[in-house]
């Protein structure tokens, strides 16, 4: 029941129908007796600058979760930014103080690391392959480089995208070693898909299934992707006696992340 004195935090994108975050987020609101709410907003692009200058006025609203596709156009348009927001020029998560000034941080990556560490993942002189340097696979990249990852590979049809990746990564963490080609994958302790191959019903796999079939069964394979929860790059790894972690782990795992940067929820919700 949202009442007159109901808290309200928002996830902002389009389409917005697909996004898993106001349920996950209101029952966990409603078991925990928070007089808090998170509502969806579609918003039309063109309609974006003047909805973020609305939050600074908006009383009542916490923050507000950002999904696609406008991780990297709502950067430039708040107050602030944490340093690796601004390193990776996104946000995926504002906060509005009580003064009204928006601060914004990016916790896509943070929200994949904690839930592979439920798989007893930890990324310290690990060597990891992202496939995807989009908005997801730049975070993911960038949360394992905080961690200590020892090497990492970067694999994406835009190599544009490869190199400006590769290029704030080396700037961030200047003795990294990250490259744009590998060989096979039975090198690799974690191989993750952070693009949207896979979704639906297509059968589409975002590597060869000849380099998946390289996999050695100590390696971690993650998919970003949702819907269906067992991608076909899943279903393989898992064959294969892999581990693998869903995209609704990584979903779920994320949430306590947003919900204390905008100061709704405990970091372990």
């Amino acid at each position: 029941m949202i009442r007159g004195s109901t808290q309200l935090v928002a996830i902002l994108g389009t389409p917005i129908a697909q996004v898993k975050s106001p349920e996950n987020f209101n029952r966990w609101f409603a078991d925990n007796d928070r007089d808090i709410a998170m509502l969806p907003i579609d918003l039309g692009a063109q309609a974006l600058p003047a909805f973020i200058d609305t939050l600074r006025g908006w009383n009542n609203l916490r923050g507000c979760v950002v999904t696609v596709p406008y991780k990297q156009a709502v950067a430039p348009l708040l107050d602030a930014l944490t340093d690796r927001a601004a390193a990776l020029g996104m946000a995926n998560v504002i906060r509005r103080e009580a003064d009204g000034r928006l601060v914004g941080d990016h916790l896509d990556g943070t929200g994949f690391l904690k839930a592979a560490a439920a798989h007893d993942f930890h990324p310290t002189g690990k060597r990891a392959l992202v496939v995807g340097a989009g908005g997801v696979g730049a975070a993911i990249a960038y949360a394992l480089a905080e961690q200590g990852v020892q090497h990492l590979s970067l694999v994406d049809m835009r190599q544009p995208q490869v190199e400006a990746l590769q290029g704030v990564l080396l700037k961030a963490f200047p003795s990294l070693d990250v490259q744009a080609t590998y060989t096979d994958l039975s090198a690799f302790d974690l191989v993750v898909n952070a693009t949207p191959v896979g979704m639906g019903d297509t059968g589409q796999m975002s590597l060869p299934t000849d380099q998946v079939a390289t996999l050695r069964p100590h390696t971690l394979v993650a998919d970003v992707v949702t819907s269906p929860q067992i991608t076909p790059l899943l279903a393989q790894a898992k064959a294969q006696g892999c581990r693998i972690q869903t995209g609704p782990e990584m979903a779920r795992a994320q949430m306590g992340n947003l919900g204390a940067f905008m100061g709704v929820t405990p970091e372990d919700a």
